[in-house]
């Protein structure tokens, strides 16, 4: 169902016996040439627009679980060569949730106040549904100005740290961040009577995600009075006022579990025990069609994957391509896959590349900090030798400068790394603003977020860079290639936990 034509040498030339022991830093390279050039920026655009198409005719939306979704899973496996790929459904149950309507909150009394949707608060995933207008009560244990420190506050982590609620009237728990889950806190509240749950950042001194609007989680259905979360500077001025404060609360939610699959195509040939598993998230958040968060990864590896089948390439190593579900509900398809696996089968996975978001429209190219030098990253033992791969094809083959982002948890690699997996991938940006300084290295406009349609409706098929599409997409087709014709050795490591997780030797992969 590939409109263009595909002409593919088959590699077994231009992909020589690599080498990559740390002994022999000349070793020779993986020449990626062809698959690149078949690898176009136009095939996965043409993905893109079936997407975007799904989306259309499916409440514009390609969300885990929803008809849009099983559209373009179905799509995607209709793409892929049977005789070349064992494909498979992997179903899961998870929990979803989504808002139905734009929430409210607003202070009747005193000195009425309109709060606007995240500058000053957040609904929390997870909360219930209500339309509530009631006096506030704050809690036992709220800590103002907690300093430089993380605050010790257990503000609503104890039943008896609520006055029990009126029953003439509707009340509002006013709660302060800190000490233990989310969770706990709403369900103290609502156990002690209270109809709706407003809980605020922290306020430690020089820590911004402390202080910011809070958006959180309570992690599972079953809340059923509204909760939101505020930025300190809210919570702080509600706690301060004097006399009875009379707060309006307003939230529409549908919030159960669903189930969805993942989908898993994996070589018929190469080694079983030096896997490549090459990933992208298939799903949307509700609001929109995702096409850039994340059809342009889900499109470019299955773009790499059709190429890889077209030329008829016999892999070294089997290459395990994955399109999760529920990534934005929380990660639960890769983790569900990674937990489903045994010790011996986590061994067997030599690495996994992770391509979520690689067609920002403002973009910058960034690379996973896989051995943490340049951020704070999470990566697992292994994965410097896999952003290694990523760093020397932009600096010896494209000549193109790029920028580390951290392994910070917010994407699929996560439950990868946390077995010890080495893990690598690329990424355009979210909703980071662009500086100055990247402007002029990448164009495209300082002030601006990287992507300015992240989880909105706008994320459409306007809201691509073609230029970033081709140069990621050639990146990502190098490294799967390369990964899946290396010779060299696995060995463990002992990272994660404990499972002997393999790690290639050597970062002189270069033309």
């Amino acid at each position: 169902m590939h409109r263009k034509a595909r002409v593919l040498a088959v590699f077994a030339v231009a992909v020589c016996a690599l080498v990559v022991a740390q002994a022999v830093p000349s070793a020779t390279p993986i020449d990626s040439t062809e698959l690149r050039e078949s690898v176009t920026a136009a095939g996965i655009l043409e993905h893109e627009e079936a997407f975007q198409a799904i989306a259309d005719a499916n409440d514009d939306t390609r969300a885990a679980s929803t008809a849009g979704y099983d559209a373009s899973l179905a799509y995607v496996r209709s793409e892929l060569d049977p005789d070349y790929f064992t494909i498979t459904e992997q179903e899961f149950e998870f929990p979803f949730f989504e808002e139905l309507t734009t929430p409210e909150f607003e202070r009747i009394s005193p000195q009425p106040r309109d709060y606007v949707i995240e500058d000053d608060f957040f609904t929390m995933d997870f909360s219930g549904s209500g339309d509530v207008t009631g006096s506030l009560v704050p809690t036992n244990d709220i800590v103002l100005d907690p300093g430089p420190v993380a605050s010790t506050s257990n503000s609503g982590c104890e039943a008896s740290d609520f006055v029990p609620a009126s029953t003439t009237g509707d009340q509002v728990a006013l709660i302060q961040r800190g000490t233990c889950d989310f969770i706990v806190k709403a369900t103290n509240a609502a156990d002690a009577g209270y109809d709706a749950v407003i809980i605020f950042n922290e306020g430690t001194e020089g820590q911004e995600d402390r202080i910011t609007t809070l958006f959180g989680t309570l992690g599972e259905p079953g809340t059923t009075i509204p909760v939101i979360g505020t930025s300190y500077a809210v919570g702080e001025e509600l706690y301060e006022l004097t006399g009875p404060v009379v707060v309006h609360v307003e939230t529409s939610t549908l919030s159960e579990i669903r189930t969805t699959s993942n989908l898993i195509a994996e070589t018929k040939t190469g080694r079983t025990d030096r896997v490549a598993v090459v990933g992208a998230h298939l799903d949307s958040v509700p609001a929109g069609a995702g096409i850039n968060d994340n059809g342009s990864g889900s499109s470019t590896i299955l773009e790499i994957a059709q190429e890889l089948a077209e030329g008829g390439i016999e892999p070294v190593n089997q290459v395990r391509f994955a399109w999760w579900g529920a990534e934005e509900a929380g990660l639960f398809g890769s983790q569900y896959y990674v937990d489903q696996l045994s010790k011996n089968e986590i061994k067997d996975i030599a690495v996994n590349l992770n391509f979520d978001m690689v067609g920002s429209p403002n973009y910058v190219r960034f690379v996973y900090d896989g051995d943490a030098s340049d951020t704070d990253s999470l990566g697992s033992s292994g994965s410097g030798a896999v952003e290694d791969v990523f760093l020397d094809y932009f600096a010896t083959v494209v000549e193109l400068p790029v920028e580390p982002t951290a392994f910070d948890g917010r994407s699929d690699y996560d439950a990868f790394i946390s077995v010890g997996i080495p893990a690598g991938g690329l990424f355009t940006g979210a909703e980071e603003i662009k500086t100055e300084e990247q402007e002029e290295i990448y164009g495209g406009t300082a002030g601006l977020a990287l992507d300015p349609c992240y989880h909105l409706a706008c994320d459409d098929i306007g809201n691509l860079s073609m230029d970033a599409l081709d140069e990621m997409s050639d990146a990502a087709a190098h490294a799967t290639l390369t990964f899946a014709m290396t010779k060299s050795a696995v060995e463990g490591t002992d990272k994660g936990k404990a499972l002997g997780h393999g790690e290639f030797k050597g970062s002189s992969l270069r033309k």
